[in-house]
């Protein structure tokens, strides 16, 4: 396996299992307030509708568009991905963000869902249209950007399948563990996915468009790493810099007995 393609399962692994972290949030906390059935039925309707909007757009781009056009476009895509997510993850490793807190997000919408008109789950096991739509639209939601980055990333490298299948990997993976751990999604670093999947897409966005433009690196798939050791590099002291911006809280002075004496006579 080339290092384009390694670099593009990742790519799609990591950026999967972020997106799916916060699915899962809302899906375990519609579970516990509103039913586990409508929420796994839900669910599974989300996820069966992104895999048909993959098939249904990705074979096409795939087989009918040229490669350099695909490139060029989706590139550019993958670059506007690529940057939101790396601000937002900028932002919160220099303190300038609050960090997103799965635990804190899991017990708001428990609180809110239980807040709804409903039924005793204790007396109607079957069911709930409310949990089946707030599962299904949590996943379909959340899992609209993947799909985004599995046809950018694998019809641009031609490896839909492989960016499919990296995807679906994700998907097992953090829903098993979600249904292991349940409510521990916090010990989950997000904020470190999601500054690692913004290096990758930016780093694949520069490639393509350069590609697409009829660029050659040198080095031709070797010069991915070295794009993501780059702008790995460039966040890191960007992180750095706007740390400093942020004026630290002078430390308590302290008072010695004799000084407190002094000041109340």
């Amino acid at each position: 396996m080339s290092t384009t393609a390694v670099a593009l399962a990742l790519a799609v692994f990591l950026a999967s299992a972020v997106e799916m972290v916060e699915a899962l949030t809302i899906v375990l906390a519609t579970g516990a307030t509103r039913g586990w059935r409508s929420a796994i039925e839900g669910s599974a309707v989300g996820v069966g509708l992104l895999a048909v909007l993959v098939a249904a757009v990705g074979v096409p781009l795939v087989h009918y568009v040229p490669i350099a056009t695909l490139r060029v476009v989706i590139g550019a895509l993958l670059l506007v991905l690529g940057l939101s997510w790396l601000r937002k993850a900028i932002l919160r490793a220099s303190g300038h963000h609050a960090a997103r807190d799965e635990g804190e997000i899991y017990a708001e919408t428990v609180a809110r869902l239980r807040d709804l008109p409903g039924r005793d789950l204790s007396r109607h096991p079957r069911r709930d249209a409310l949990g089946f739509v707030v599962a299904f639209k949590g996943v379909l939601l959340e899992g609209m950007e993947v799909v985004l980055i599995v046809l950018s990333l694998g019809a641009s490298a031609h490896r839909l399948g492989l960016a499919a299948a990296a995807a679906a990997a994700a998907v097992i993976l953090v829903g098993s563990a979600g249904v292991l751990v349940a409510r521990q999604l916090s010990a989950i670093p997000e904020n470190v996915l999601k500054m690692a999947v913004g290096i990758m897409l930016t780093s694949f966005g520069v490639f393509w468009v350069a590609e697409g433009t009829g660029l050659h690196w040198p080095g031709n798939d070797l010069a991915v790493p070295v794009l993501v050791a780059g702008f790995f590099a460039v966040s890191g002291i960007v992180v750095g810099w706007m740390r400093s911006l942020l004026r630290p809280v002078p430390p308590p002075v302290p008072v010695t007995l004799a000084e407190r004496e002094g000041v109340g006579r």
